[in-house]
């Protein structure tokens, strides 16, 4: 099966950056990294999901944390230099991002915005971050995409 490149794995390309592209069955009642993981039978603690928020002081920011877990808003706020911040509205991330629901990478967005990874990343020797369309995951070493997305490391919720 022919895989086609998206924008992130383009940009990994450019970068020479080893990814591999993993395609999953798309689930469109089910979106979830939980859903993802089980699919791609890994650890859900390895399959991250990307999430933008806009802040009181420094606007939008991205987070990226395992699967299934929540952000903490107010972590996400100090890491990111706020005294809050929210998710962003569904609506907006389209045209924000120029990614869907489900298909978010934090590769490759529209314009970079400051990004925060949480720190267990680096207890893996690879992850799982959206490849920019819903049914396929980058698989990449944690190192490379806080490189390549100009990411910080952080706690983004209690364990």
């Amino acid at each position: 099966m022919k895989i086609n490149k998206t924008n992130a794995a383009r940009l990994l390309d450019k970068a020479k950056i080893t990814y591999e592209l993993i395609p999953y069955e798309v689930d469109e009642n089910d979106l979830s990294a939980v859903h993802v993981a089980a699919s791609l039978g890994e650890n859900i603690e390895q399959v991250f999901k990307t999430l933008v928020l806009h802040g009181d002081k420094s606007g939008y920011f991205v987070c990226v944390i395992p699967g299934e877990h929540e952000v903490d808003l107010k972590l996400a706020a100090k890491a990111s230099g706020n005294k809050k911040c929210d998710l962003i509205p569904m609506k907006e991330l389209l045209p924000l991002t120029g990614y869907i629901r489900g298909g978010c990478s934090p590769i490759g967005m529209k314009k970079h915005f400051p990004t925060y990874i949480h720190e267990t990343c680096r207890k893996f020797p690879y992850i799982y971050v959206s490849a920019g369309t819903k049914g396929l995951q980058i698989k990449i070493a944690p190192d490379d995409l806080i490189r390549e997305s100009g990411a910080g490391t952080c706690r983004l919720f209690e364990d």
